[in-house]
């Protein structure tokens, strides 16, 4: 190779390194569906998983502090709404995209969702491969 091909292969290389994950934050109040969800995101490429949690209150504070690219959200809470987080998360950080989730994802529900300004409304029986193909689509874009 060259003087001038090595040039550009490097320069190719540190442009390909400095492209960065999508990172995505979990607000689910299962200890299960955490560990499947973080399965399911990191076999897709360029998505990693930057925490987790379980009461509306401490998922809002952390996504304002970790301000990742992407939340997925459960709409039933321990403590709380996923429909609370997403209010305030729209209303504080419009940029971060929010996925819902839920066991009970009605019409009347998914209507709230895309009225508060949810990237997407997934039943968490039937529809975790569409959620997962959202995500990796939201990282395809990103690379």
């Amino acid at each position: 190779m060259g003087a001038r091909a090595a040039r550009r292969h490097t320069a190719a290389m540190q442009v390909a390194t400095q492209i960065r994950p999508v990172s995505v934050f979990l607000v689910e109040d299962s200890a299960q569906v955490v560990q499947r969800l973080e399965e399911m995101l990191g076999a897709i490429e360029g998505v990693r998983t930057v925490g987790s949690a379980g009461r509306a209150d401490d998922a809002i504070r952390s996504v304002l502090t970790l301000h990742p690219d992407a939340v997925l959200c459960d709409v039933s809470l321990a403590q709380g709404t996923g429909f609370d987080v997403l209010r305030a998360l729209h209303a504080q950080a419009p940029e971060v995209e929010v996925y819902l989730l839920s066991t009970v994802a009605t019409e009347p529900y998914r209507r709230l969702a895309e009225r508060l300004g949810a990237r997407g409304f997934f039943d968490k029986t039937t529809e975790l491969e569409r959620m997962r193909d959202a995500v990796a689509a939201r990282a395809a874009l990103q690379h």
